[in-house]
């Protein structure tokens, strides 16, 4: 029927879409949009089906979720498979920093993570969606414990330096945002639609309707206006005893106020279908993903080996490394699997096509800071009752800060003190360690008062300027997706790449797992009809 298709009563596809959003936020849409055949879900729950691998060798590079996933099903599958691993621990950008951890970046100086035993950051990949269920198949067949990350929190604060008004620069709590200014637009719209100004788009029963949705949606009074809600707190706490409780909820700031802070851009990040409001982490931290394979094919990898050079033929390929003791070596199998990322193997020696090479260029990498802060104490529980949850700026520098999902209650914990992007990740990188420490520290203390005392040590990570993955994900434009991301997703002679950048999912582990299984679906399908 297409993209004309239109639903009854006149509405287009689109428009009713945006009407189920409007009306039942993100959970509703997304309903919505699977029903209509638009869901953006992983695309598979499990990999593919593979049996005799017939003795062919496939050399893997690159120990990262991509490459493991690729060696891990190849080998149950019969093959002879070796990986090559830059590093001296699996995972690629799956990683976790605990005490010991160790960091070098680019032209920078080298950190020793020296957080206490059982703490830690996330500084790659911190949170996985439901409906990424090819992840989810790997930590339930490598036995990896979840448990609830909390992407979105009403206590949380939101603090807007370059808004307007008595708000501005202020830290508000999220949740009395939402109220406010949802309840104020409820009751404007509520009173217009009373007064007849919809009269030509609606019927009697949907007017009668509608405002008795935005009486439920704005806690409208009778006489359609917003006066707080319970929702929002109180001015005066329920307690015990005789004494009554409070006589009313919390005093709702003007609408004015609200409008003018900007405070009010933040609620549309629950929007999105990749940002839901819980989602799930590995307990004990991300690299629990990588462990699990790492327990799975850990005889097949081979740490510290960095690829110099590939070359193929129409009989196989040959690898040339170098090994942590400095050691020259040469691997030959029948096939490659490379999940090197390509802003890594845009400037290696690789014997490939021209238009492949070129295509292989076609893509920009994004730019992406994290700093984990140690905390004395976890005053955000303590003194402001917030457990987990963002902390959102309108301070480029920071972006957002982030409060731990684990660990409720105990002494310490560690907070996430910055999450950039684009050119303030560069310029941010640019600092030493204890530099972004203290800019972190300077941006919480706005928000907390004991921020800046209690902070013990830090670690943090600039994606762009580690060495073996330069980029936090790929980000492809319209044309190159159009041009080059195609050409890319097919074998290069002997040469099958895979990894989060050939995927819709960038950025996501289960991009790299899901390109990994197509592109060992390829490869087996080939020796099969060889």
């Amino acid at each position: 029927m297409g993209s004309q298709f239109m639903m009854g009563g006149g509405f287009s596809r689109r428009r009713f879409l945006e009407g189920l959003g409007g009306i039942g936020g993100s959970s509703l849409l997304m309903a919505g949009m699977s029903a209509l055949g638009f869901g953006i879900a992983s695309a598979q729950a499990a990999p593919p089906k593979l049996s005799g691998g017939g003795g062919k060798r496939v050399v893997v590079l690159g120990a990262g979720v991509a490459g493991m996933t690729s060696a891990y099903e190849l080998s149950r599958a019969g093959y002879d498979v070796v990986v090559l691993e830059a590093r001296g621990f699996a995972g690629g950008r799956c990683q976790t920093a605990r005490k010991g951890f160790q960091l070098t970046e680019l032209g920078g100086e080298t950190q020793n993570c020296d957080f206490d035993d059982g703490l830690y950051i996330n500084h790659g990949p911190w949170r996985i969606p439901y409906h990424h269920q090819s992840t989810l198949h790997y930590t339930k067949e490598f036995n990896v414990p979840l448990e609830i990350f909390v992407n979105d929190n009403d206590n949380s604060y939101v603090m807007f330096d370059k808004g307007k008004g008595p708000l501005a620069g202020k830290p508000v709590r999220k949740g009395q945002v939402a109220a406010d200014i949802r309840g104020a637009a409820s009751e404007m719209l509520a009173k217009q639609v009373k007064q007849g100004a919809l009269d030509q788009q609606m019927t009697a029963d949907d007017r009668e309707a509608f405002i008795a949705y935005l009486v439920h949606e704005g806690y409208l009074t009778n006489d359609l206006a917003y006066k707080g809600t319970e929702g929002r707190g109180f001015d005066v706490d329920p307690g015990p005893g005789v004494v009554p409780g409070p006589g009313k909820a919390s005093t709702p700031y003007p609408f004015a106020d609200v409008l003018h802070s900007n405070a009010w851009r933040t609620l549309s990040s629950v929007t999105a279908y990749d940002q839901q409001r819980t989602m799930f982490q590995p307990v004990g931290g991300m690299d629990r993903i990588a462990k699990g394979f790492e327990g799975a094919i850990g005889k097949l990898i081979r740490y510290n080996h960095v690829v110099k050079k590939l070359r193929q033929n129409d009989k196989g390929v040959e690898v040339a490394y170098v090994d942590g003791d400095g050691v020259s070596g040469v691997i030959k199998a029948d096939y490659c699997i490379c999940a090197i990322p390509l802003s890594v193997l845009r400037q290696m020696d690789i014997e490939v096509s021209k238009p492949f090479k070129e295509a292989i260029g076609a893509v920009s990498y994004a730019l992406v800071g994290k700093i984990g802060m140690q905390m004395k104490r976890r005053f955000w529980e303590e003194d402001h009752h917030i457990y987990g949850g963002h902390i959102y700026y309108d301070d480029a520098d920071i972006n957002s800060m982030a409060l731990p999902s684990t660990g409720w209650q105990s002494k310490k914990g560690i907070i996430l003190g910055y999450y950039q992007f684009g050119a303030n990740a560069a310029k941010v990188s640019a600092l030493s360690p204890a530099e972004r420490q203290a800019l972190s520290a300077k941006a919480g203390s706005k928000v907390f008062p004991e921020f800046a005392d209690n902070v013990e040590t830090s670690f943090s990570a600039s994606w762009h300027r580690i060495e073996h993955n330069l980029g936090g994900w790929a980000q492809w434009s319209d044309e190159s997706r159009k041009d080059a991301y195609p050409l890319l997703c097919e074998p290069d002679g002997r040469v099958y790449l895979t990894g989060e950048h050939l995927s819709y999912l960038t950025g996501w582990q289960a991009g790299g797992i899901e390109s990994a299984w197509q592109q060992i679906a390829k490869l087996h399908a080939r020796v099969h009809a060889a």
